[in-house]
């Protein structure tokens, strides 16, 4: 539950950078939402809606919130590798949010087998 409401606020903080950047906030204003290409504009104000209600989904610890977060983490992973000609080099954000989906696997899987062994003490008794 910890690991699920720190992700929460980490996907708070990219959706309000997002937003930052789109209103002319952050970045001196260079990067609002019409000074942007194409490519830009569709993944800023995917990712700005996305990072949000992915937050509060994992906030709420409901499903859907991962689901989000793994949409918006594959966004963001293949904007920086599969097209760094268009959105940059970035290699810090596809790595954190491997290690962040690799934990979250690990905690999955450790939950699952606690259960899992909970469930056999039971049929045993």
């Amino acid at each position: 539950m910890i690991f699920l409401r720190l992700i929460a606020i980490a996907s708070l903080w990219f959706g309000l950078q997002y937003w930052g950047m789109l209103v002319g906030y952050s970045l001196h204003g260079m990067a609002r939402f019409d000074l942007l290409n194409l490519p830009w504009k569709v993944v800023a104000a995917s990712l700005a809606v996305l990072f949000p209600v992915a937050s509060l989904g994992l906030w709420l610890t409901v499903s859907w919130g991962a689901v989000l977060w793994t949409i918006a983490a594959v966004i963001q992973i293949l904007m920086y590798l599969a097209w760094p000609q268009t959105f940059g080099h970035n290699t810090l954000v596809p790595l954190l949010h491997g290690l962040v989906a690799g934990l979250y696997l690990i905690f999955r899987l450790s939950l699952w087998m606690e259960e899992r062994r909970k469930a056999e003490r039971v049929r045993i008794d």
